[in-house]
């Protein structure tokens, strides 16, 4: 495809990342030329240095024969405006734009092709603030992804001293499961290195081991594999910028949270927006402080300030001080791989976290999930096998029977995922419901039409090859 991309920041550059690989055509624009030379000196793609809402600089781009257009840039005006040039001047078939204002993310009619003509509206700050929550919900996990709109949940947990399952074949798993559960260990990493899972390969002390179950069962399945870790409730986190007031605003009515803020009149801000957090002026680097909200008793330390540096020192102290879990927003990728798993337990890369939903909507074929696994390294995908026996490579054949390449596994499926059956309601009789039918992977199982397929990749470089196996043969159509 050939791809311009708006907005050289961090967003930006890790789109342009992971497009390029794929053997994209690739332009970037941005007004600074210096951050614009920084990128071309890694990747192989081309720049344009100009304001990217302006039609004479989205020409230079190459926007007349453009298949998609990402709007990433830091304002929301220069992203919508952006799209509506491509749409009504250039005709690009796909546009793509990050928008932080709530205002634009809840009314759908303003970015109908009739004025803004965004496709998909991507907001960094509420994927990050979804991921933070899931990551709460499951203190013991390194990472916590979900597939099929919420029917299967991926965990990433560190396989530890004495567990369940150390020492052990992987096949021995089914013994301590009930009967009427089953999950998958999708990938394992060793040392930063993979590790091919079949049912003879031995876990080890320190692996990080990709655990796969549909969402009902994960929690007991985690509970049956791995020592449990109490159940957070107090929570502080450092930062009170659009992170940190969507974090804290989704989470204040189920935890205690207190708020650190530097910034006086955003402090005061803060404190008529949220209801039921304690918002403190100061920095969270500032011992004294930590010490004075009693640090030592919270379960969680998050660090959500836009400086790297500063959520590595504030995130530090508080482990220092006694905090159980620290989770920090590290935006270079060498700070997340060095830090983590010292003070910091958890290093989140934002534009990798953010970077699956955009690729869902990017990649040929019928993707419906993406998610960037160890900072980009690994790609877990959700796609959709469409056709028949006649025309698909994947339809009808057992898992074992197809050509995966090496590095693939087949976690899971989700099948009649049209189907919703009611399981449950909510305190304001809001139905609860859940979609189609999970089936765990085994060698065995047989790839049906309009499977919801979840396949992890252990190399980013395998997502192609995978993607070529579920296209479906020309005389289909």
């Amino acid at each position: 495809m050939k791809v311009i991309i708006l907005g050289a920041g961090q967003v930006g550059a890790s789109v342009a990342e992971g497009l390029v690989s794929e053997e994209n055509d690739i332009t970037v624009v941005d007004s600074d030329g210096a951050r614009l030379a920084q990128l071309q000196d890694r990747l192989d793609l081309r720049t344009v240095v100009g304001n990217g809402a302006v039609p004479s600089v989205m020409r230079n781009a190459g926007a007349d024969d453009a298949d998609l257009i990402i709007a990433v840039t830091q304002s929301d005006q220069t992203n919508l405006v952006a799209c509506k040039v491509a749409h009504s001047v250039f005709n690009v078939p796909t546009r793509i734009a990050r928008l932080r204002s709530r205002d634009f993310l809840e009314d759908a009619s303003l970015l109908a092709p009739e004025n803004f003509a965004v496709d998909f509206a991507l907001c960094p700050e509420q994927v990050i603030t979804d991921y933070i929550r899931r990551l709460i919900e499951f203190p013991e996990a390194l990472q916590v992804l979900n597939f099929a709109r919420g029917r299967v949940s991926l965990v990433a947990v560190r396989a530890y001293e004495g567990g369940l399952l150390v020492g052990k074949q992987i096949r021995q798993m089914r013994e301590h499961l009930p009967p009427e559960m089953d999950a998958r260990i999708s990938a394992i990493f060793r040392r930063d290195q993979p590790v091919f899972p079949e049912g003879d390969t031995v876990i080890e002390a320190g692996d990080e081991v990709f655990l796969l179950a549909a969402a009902e069962h994960i929690r007991p399945v985690l509970r049956q594999l791995r020592r449990m870790m109490n159940p957070v409730q107090r929570i502080m986190v450092a930062g009170g910028g659009n992170i940190g007031l969507r974090v804290a605003r989704s989470l204040e009515k189920r935890y205690e949270i207190k708020l650190v803020e530097g910034r006086k009149e955003r402090a005061e801000f803060l404190a008529g927006e949220l209801n039921n957090t304690l918002v403190l002026l100061g920095d969270a680097t500032d011992e004294e402080l930590l010490e004075q909200e009693n640090i030592c008793e919270m379960d969680l330390f998050l660090a959500v300030t836009n400086d790297d540096e500063d959520n590595i020192m504030s995130g530090s102290l508080a482990k220092r001080l006694g905090c159980k879990r620290v989770v920090a927003l590290i935006n270079r990728r060498a700070y997340a791989e060095m830090i983590e798993g010292g003070p910091i337990d958890i290093g989140i890369s934002p534009a990798q976290v953010s970077i699956g939903t955009l690729l869902a909507h990017v990649r040929q074929g019928d993707v419906a999930e993406v998610h960037s696994l160890r900072r980009g390294a690994a790609e877990a995908l959700e796609i959709v096998a469409h056709g028949d026996a006649r025309t698909s490579q994947v339809i009808g054949k057992r898992i074992d029977q197809i050509d995966w390449p090496h590095g693939v596994t087949v976690a899971a499926l989700v099948r009649n995922f049209d189907q919703a059956v009611i399981v449950g309601q909510t305190d304001d009789w809001t139905a609860i419901t859940r979609h189609g039918e999970v089936v765990i992977a085994h060698h065995d199982t047989v790839i049906e039409a309009e499977d919801h397929v979840i396949v992890f990749c252990t190399r980013k470089k395998l997502v192609k090859q995978v993607e070529k196996l579920f296209q479906v043969g020309f005389h289909f159509f």
